[in-house]
């Protein structure tokens, strides 16, 4: 509304109406304001745009939301639909992907799951098959635990997963080749408290058997690492034979141990390397979020070029939903996804996301020695019967 300026002639008691006219242009006339009390034309609410479009995408591809993720060594395209394939429904996740673009309602993320066999899954309650399957695989095992993407649960899985080994009997060592060193803090070994670390033996050829120190968990040995480990990356380069530094200090003390873990950080450089050629196995943590698969297809091309070029036995045997929350559909489909892409490769026993298990570390025990009957400790004791696959003990 335009008001007109007070005339310096004007008279004290005068009043000044404004004019209810809105300027369109120079050459347009004004339009007048509606009056009080009259009717305004509705006008049509805007149509939303539907987002929830079906495509068919190439085998292999794993697909959460919108994005395609490279479920083998190869990239997946999508691909036209087929006349056979239409009365399929394709495995895109809308609802995911409304959730994720919806930043106005933040309860659509946190709705409850449908299906209580997801929090019976997730607590660790549910019941391992012993056989599910998959081979008795002889012992000694010599098992690399990588995964380029950081914060998935690598060193929890790594300290817990060998706690629940070592009390079904097995001999565990875990190998901490994280420079930050959180596996070697978290199993209470200090880092004043030794002379020889994993820096040792990757660079000044030390005998592995001298670096190992045993923890308050019987059967339970740990090779710690402290921040030196850091400059290795740098200092392997002219080395000789720098990829199989590890892989021969392990193979002096393999026959001491059944099981051999190996904390790889979160990186794929030489220390990772490293733990690569020195195992058989890979176990792969995946956290159940939306970023979960996106250095899987990097971590399947480095594991595929390691056994192509320095340790041809090397495969990934297991994958492990991690960080599982039973409260949101996000975390269902996720796992859902890995499950109908790696259906052999991933573990029945699913890890909980719990305060008890980020607790544990800051008291330098393993969560089943922290809080025994918490559900991570029911989670990962039913993990280790599952990876040991009832393995029969050796006798030394």
């Amino acid at each position: 509304m335009i008001f007109k300026r007070r005339d310096r002639d004007a008279e004290d008691g005068e009043k000044f109406e404004p004019q209810a006219t809105v300027a369109m242009s120079d050459d347009s006339a004004p339009i007048s304001a509606p009056e009080m009390g009259s009717e305004v034309e509705a006008q049509p609410e805007p149509q939303m745009r539907d987002r929830s479009d079906k495509f068919s995408w190439g085998e292999g591809d794993i697909v959460i939301g919108t994005n395609v993720y490279d479920a083998v060594i190869t990239e997946g395209a999508p691909q036209a639909p087929h006349e056979e394939d239409d009365a399929e429904e394709a495995p895109l996740l809308a609802p995911v992907a409304d959730d994720l673009l919806d930043d106005d309602d933040e309860d659509d993320d946190e709705e409850e799951a449908e299906d209580e066999d997801d929090e019976v899954e997730a607590s660790g309650e549910a019941e391992v098959e012993m056989a599910g399957g998959k081979p008795v695989r002889p012992l000694p095992r010599v098992l690399a635990v990588a995964n380029q993407k950081g914060g998935v649960g690598k060193t929890t899985t790594t300290i817990n997963l060998g706690a629940g080994l070592a009390e079904l009997g097995y001999r565990v060592l875990v190998i901490d080749l994280d420079p930050q060193g959180n596996a070697t803090t978290g199993l209470g070994i200090d880092a004043r408290n030794f002379e020889l670390s994993m820096y040792d033996v990757l660079m000044r050829d030390a005998d592995l058997a001298d670096v190992i120190e045993p923890t308050s968990t019987k059967n339970l040995f740990v090779a710690p690492a402290t921040i030196d480990l850091a400059g290795v990356e740098i200092e392997l380069v002219p080395a000789f034979s720098r990829e199989q530094k590890l892989k021969r200090a392990v193979d002096q003390i393999i026959e001491d141990f059944d099981f051999i873990m190996i904390d790889c950080p979160p990186s794929l450089g030489l220390i990772t390397i490293n733990g690569l050629a020195a195992a058989t196995e890979v176990l792969v943590p995946i956290q159940c979020e939306y970023y979960a698969l996106e250095g899987l297809g990097q971590l399947l091309r480095n594991v595929k070029l390691v056994a192509s070029n320095l340790n041809p036995a090397l495969e990934v045997t297991t994958i492990v939903l991690t960080m599982y929350d039973g409260r949101t559909k996000l975390a269902a489909d996720v796992a859902s996804e890995v499950r109908n892409h790696f259906p052999n490769e991933v573990c029945s026993a699913v890890i909980p996301r719990t305060v008890r298990l980020s607790e544990a570390p800051s008291f330098g025990q393993p969560i089943t020695s922290f809080d025994p009957s918490s559900r991570g400790a029911r989670a990962y004791r039913n993990l280790a019967r599952e990876v040991s696959n009832g393995a029969t003990k050796r006798t030394r």
